[in-house]
């Protein structure tokens, strides 16, 4: 139904973002909403996929209209929602999560939330081979954040913003107590965090 929105950012939160667009915010979730922190107040260009089903109506949004291409190929997969596609758009650079199903590598893709080996296998069965057209060579680096200096104060309002955006895209309490120590050796922006987090998840 809307192929893209161009508006001002006018909300960030770990769930999703509000575009203002000709006095209409848009709420759109997306895999990393941070990504969108430096670009508040400042107009976007947001792909979006408009989702309906009979209890719920959404609009989910991407950088890119491969991106786009990929939620859509995840939805079609038995098992996979929503918010299971999205976690996977955030979780791993496109090119890793083709890789692994060309690959039938199901090791990788049972560490993505809610997918088990039955999910799994079903990507693979009907993913392998069709993915190709959706993974260009423009694909921003999901895994290449700049590393700081070690911080002191562990009470980081950036990584408690990163914290909510995992538990979001359906991480557990015991998987992101266990990357905390290590995250909180670091001084980045929400966006890196998740980012430096969800690398570490997937290990």
């Amino acid at each position: 139904m809307y192929e893209f929105i161009r508006g001002k950012v006018d909300f960030v939160g770990p769930e999703y973002i509000v575009i203002e667009n000709n006095g209409i915010g848009y709420q759109i979730s997306t895999p990393n909403p941070f990504l969108f922190s430096k670009k508040q107040g400042g107009e976007v260009k947001i792909f979006t996929y408009h989702y309906v089903r009979e209890d719920i109506m959404a609009l989910y949004g991407f950088q890119s209209r491969e991106e786009k291409m990929l939620f859509t190929k995840l939805l079609n997969v038995s098992g996979i929602g929503p918010k299971g596609a999205l976690a996977i758009l955030a979780s791993g650079e496109p090119e890793q999560v083709v890789q692994a199903i060309d690959n039938e590598d199901e090791g990788f893709l049972v560490k993505f939330p809610g997918v088990g080996k039955k999910t799994a296998r079903q990507m693979i069965l009907d993913l392998k081979g069709k993915l190709q057209d959706v993974v260009p060579d423009f694909f921003p680096n999901l895994f290449s954040p700049e590393r700081g200096e070690l911080i002191v104060n562990h009470k980081n309002h950036d990584l408690e913003e990163a914290i909510l955006a995992l538990k979001a895209l359906g991480y557990s309490e015991k998987e992101i107590k266990k990357i905390t120590p290590e995250l909180e050796k670091e001084s980045l922006s929400t966006d890196q965090y998740i980012k430096v987090a969800l690398q570490k998840l997937l290990r």
